[in-house]
């Protein structure tokens, strides 16, 4: 093969085409999934999210659970007590002993009162858990089943294209190498900055591809004879002429065919 810098403009315009044909076929395969992945991405971060939320919701009942046996259990030891300083006022020797017991009598009534309010406070939270703990299973069912739908829809466009769009990807590096790295630094910054990634265009009815600015003729003609680069003074896109666009794309249709 010819070195880089003894080719024509022509070689470099038909190389430059070519690579533009590839990139654009590799634009429309991943057009063609769309939002896809990133719906399945944020799905899998609310399912994610979801588990999260029910595992937090778990803890927190368990800790309600714990806190009302603690209550019980306080509500027990209450109870033994006051069944011991009842017997014991049986045995007193004066009124202060008798009146001193009755305080801790009346004491561990209140602390029972207490123990027997938080657990109501705490049953009432475990219902109020529970509600949201059946809401976020119901989503969570509901964004799972979404997701495998949108994962089988996913994995079937890939099954279709990604053999393809691998090929094609190889063949975008193997005809960049086969132009100049100053030529091929200009079209991707031309491809980032203009509407679709068309950094390559032909012209088409005296404009060039996807502008409706006219070219002269003269112009024209220049471009036609494949003698310079040329491009559009409006998108600064880089023009070939229609029919070294039409021999290179029945050229690549033959490529994009075999793959």
């Amino acid at each position: 093969m010819a070195k880089k810098t003894d080719v024509t403009v022509e070689e470099k315009l038909r190389a430059l085409y070519d690579l533009q044909l590839i990139d654009s076929r590799v634009d429309e395969i991943r057009n063609v999934r769309g939002e896809l992945p990133l719906e399945v991405e944020d799905l899998e971060d609310e399912v994610a999210g979801l588990n999260t939320r029910l595992e937090k919701l778990d803890a927190d009942l368990e800790v309600i659970d714990n806190d009302i046996n603690d209550k019980k259990n306080l509500i027990e030891e209450a109870k033994a007590a006051i069944k011991r300083y009842t017997e014991q006022q049986k045995n007193v020797r004066n009124n202060r002993e008798f009146n001193a017991l009755s305080k801790e009598v009346e004491f561990q009534e209140l602390e029972i009162e207490l123990a027997e309010k938080q657990i109501k406070e705490h049953r009432a939270q475990i219902e109020q858990k529970n509600e949201v703990i059946d809401q976020t299973k119901g989503r969570l069912e509901e964004r799972k089943k979404h997701l495998g739908h949108k994962k089988g829809e996913l994995n079937e466009i890939l099954a279709e294209t990604e053999k393809e769009e691998k090929a094609l990807i190889e063949k975008s590096k193997e005809f960049e190498q086969q132009i100049e790295e100053r030529l091929v630094n200009a079209y991707k910054r031309i491809r980032t900055s203009v509407k679709n990634g068309l950094a390559v265009v032909p012209i088409e009815r005296g404009a060039s591809g996807g502008s409706f600015f006219t070219i002269p003729p003269q112009v024209i003609m220049e471009i036609a004879g494949r003698r310079k680069i040329i491009t559009d003074e409006h998108s600064g896109r880089i023009l070939v002429d229609e029919e070294l666009a039409q021999e290179e794309r029945e050229k690549m249709n033959e490529l994009f065919a075999s793959f």
